[in-house]
């Protein structure tokens, strides 16, 4: 009777305690970004948010100033601190009726996002010195938080893993962002206030990606993705559906004879047995597949029985690099993306049926590697009752000539889609303070002829998250790729210049040229301590008022002189320097490429005098255009004067 008692009492005191304490007790009151070693932003607001039970009053204090805000129906809540100067270490506490949460060691400074593609995200140990620069990286005034990867279709709220705020020192800056982090331990020379790093980027992702939804409808011309997107959000069976429905009228314009491969209709075209071990389709001997970037189908049948059937299903693929989309009985069931990455997709009710079933799967390969890898005991549909079909061995292909193009490519991809990596990598973010943000991206959007709009869209949209007028910084593109032997076409030129124009047009940007730190074998120079550099001499102009030039000569103008063009420039630190003699690099231009030759150049302070005697039809001057051409143009602080095309007055 006497522990019947007892627990009578110990339920009901369980019970009242549940009336009391929140749902959230046993869970953070405040968002992961507030975290022990936080930097919060100083001199402005400072927005606090996380969640609690639904109407919960949560009291927020720092330093002795307190606000309070009470969480909506569905536990979230925010409020805004006063505007606080640079301090700390501070505590930081959020309080409900029945919970608190403290948090310590919380700096006032500046805080920077980092963001991009595999530039960005380089980490310190794989840049020149990496293990030494680490090693030497203690400093508890520099703060590193890194954002896990992940993609949405719709913005996120929160965070795909855990993330923590550390202070710089070897264990944590070795696998941090090498350009983030050598641009705040340069800025820390003359910026001597606590700085906060926030990486979040994803190495071959294209800039459409990194836009929300309405930013990239502001930019226009993405509303069929966008309304694509949006379906596939509401319904992921809607929106691959729709995807299919545009993929299958794409192959049908371009390949009007070509029959569909997907249906037991083609079951009677030509079909090659699959080499074994399933590998890279380069590596088969097939000398059309040899250097194949495009497409290539892949086919299957497997004899099901009625039982199985009639199950709920899942069919894995193994490994494919690098979009496949699939087709079971001629029908769609899934559609994604990823290097070398295991595909499973589950399968319609009723679609299987007793018998031969026909498997498809369309895999796109835009670089390197492609095809589907296996291993081949990964490869099944498996079923509700724990059984499975194999599908190793036995596959057949058809061969699809690069001329057609690349099909449609679904919105929802995590690096090549769009709004992907918005939603799962910067919302989250949610409203957190900023200074600035750091952007070094453009490798995979090279090509792209209006990468001018969505880098100003990007900057205008991430200004609506962050605050109207938060500064940018572009890493501009560096030399990489093909040496110019003579003036030529170049996607990398082209995007360096998009990415000079958004910055020339924005007053609050700034551009660190690169054009000089690259090597032209490597997508991914080492140096990224100069970057670092420019970096920040470039936030001490934008950022914070320096008088000094934020990053070499820039041109100001071209006009004609008798049988020369001069080309006056500005932001020169002391006079032009053009290393090892007269400046090399210019080009004069007509209304075509076919137009340009290189021509000679001579040198005064702020100026640069071409020969225009040989190209009397010259409309325009271009700087250092190619993909990796040679730059010698500097000034006195030795910044390269940057790659530029401009019209001649």
């Amino acid at each position: 009777m006497a522990l019947g008692r007892l627990n009578v009492v110990a339920g009901a005191l369980a019970l009242a305690l549940s009336f009391v304490a929140p749902a959230y007790a046993d869970a953070p009151l405040l968002s992961p970004m507030f975290q022990d070693h936080a930097v919060l932003q100083r001199d402005q607001p400072i927005a606090v948010w996380g969640v609690a039970d639904a109407g919960d009053t949560v009291s927020v204090s720092l330093n002795g100033h307190t606000a309070s805000a009470r969480a909506d129906r569905s536990g979230h809540w925010r409020t805004n601190l006063p505007a606080l100067a640079t301090g700390g270490p501070y505590t930081l506490t959020a309080r409900t009726r029945g919970a608190t949460q403290t948090i310590s060691d919380v700096m006032l400074g500046d805080v920077f996002l980092c963001s991009g593609q595999s530039n960005m995200e380089l980490p310190v140990a794989a840049t020149l010195y990496g293990n030494f620069e680490a090693m030497r990286s203690a400093n508890s005034m520099i703060r590193l938080l890194t954002v896990p990867k992940a993609s949405a279709a719709a913005p996120q709220d929160h965070f795909s893993g855990p993330v923590s705020w550390s202070l710089a020192g070897p264990d944590s800056v070795k696998d941090f962002s090498g350009t983030c982090y050598y641009f705040a331990r340069e800025l820390a020379k003359t910026e001597h206030v606590a700085l906060g790093l926030i990486h979040s980027s994803w190495g071959g992702s294209n800039i459409e990606t990194w836009l929300s939804e309405p930013g990239l409808r502001a930019v226009g011309g993405f509303g069929p993705q966008m309304d694509l997107l949006d379906a596939y959000a509401r319904n992921n069976d809607e929106g691959l559906r729709r995807l299919a429905s545009t993929w299958v009228s794409w192959w049908h314009a371009k390949m009007p004879s070509g029959g569909e491969p997907w249906t037991d209709a083609a079951a009677s075209q030509s079909w090659t047995p699959l080499p074994e071990p399933m590998r890279d389709w380069k590596t088969w001997g097939v000398p059309e597949l040899a250097n194949h970037n495009g497409m290539v189908w892949f086919r299957r049948v497997v004899q099901l029985t009625a039982a199985q059937a009639a199950q709920q299903a899942s069919l894995s693929l193994g490994e494919i690099d690098e979009v496949d989309t699939t087709w079971v009985n001629g029908q769609p069931i899934g559609n994604s993306f990823g290097w070398s990455t295991e595909r499973t997709y589950p399968v319609p009710e009723h679609l299987l049926h007793e018998g031969d079933n026909l498997i498809v799967v369309n895999v796109l390969s835009t670089w390197d590697m492609g095809g589907m890898y296996g291993p081949t005991d990964h490869m099944k549909l498996s079923f509700a009752d724990g059984s499975s079909a194999p599908l190793g061995g036995s596959w057949t292909y058809q061969f699809v000539p690069e001329s057609i193009g690349y099909p449609p490519r679904a919105p929802w991809e995590s690096i090549g889609g769009m709004t992907s990596l918005y939603n799962g990598m910067i919302a989250p973010i949610g409203p957190y303070g900023l200074r600035g943000a750091l952007w070094y991206q453009g490798e995979t959007s090279a090509g792209n002829p209006r990468y001018q709009d969505l880098l100003t869209g990007l900057m205008h949209d991430w200004r609506t998250h962050f605050g109207a007028n938060l500064p940018f910084l572009i890493v501009q593109l560096p030399n990489f790729g093909t040496r110019p032997a003579a003036p030529a076409a170049s996607d990398w030129a082209s995007l360096r210049e998009a990415q000079r124009r958004a910055v020339a047009a924005d007053p609050h940007a700034g551009l660190a040229v690169t054009i000089d730190i690259g090597l032209p074998d490597q997508l991914h120079p080492p140096d990224k301590q100069d970057i670092g550099k420019r970096l920040a001499r470039a936030a001490r102009h934008v950022v914070y008022g320096d008088a000094i030039t934020p990053s070499g000569p820039t041109p100001a103008s071209a006009h004609r002189q008798n049988n020369a063009v001069v080309v006056s420039f500005t932001n020169i630190d002391g006079a032009l320097v053009a290393y090892s003699g007269a400046p090399v690099g210019f080009e004069l231009c007509g209304a075509d490429q076919a137009s340009c030759r290189f021509v000679a150049a001579t040198m005064q302070a702020n100026a640069v005098t071409l020969d225009a005697s040989s190209v009397g039809a010259a409309t325009r001057v271009r700087f250092c255009w190619g993909d990796a051409p040679t730059c010698n143009l500097y000034d006195g602080a030795g910044l390269p004067a940057g790659p530029f095309e401009i019209p001649i007055q």
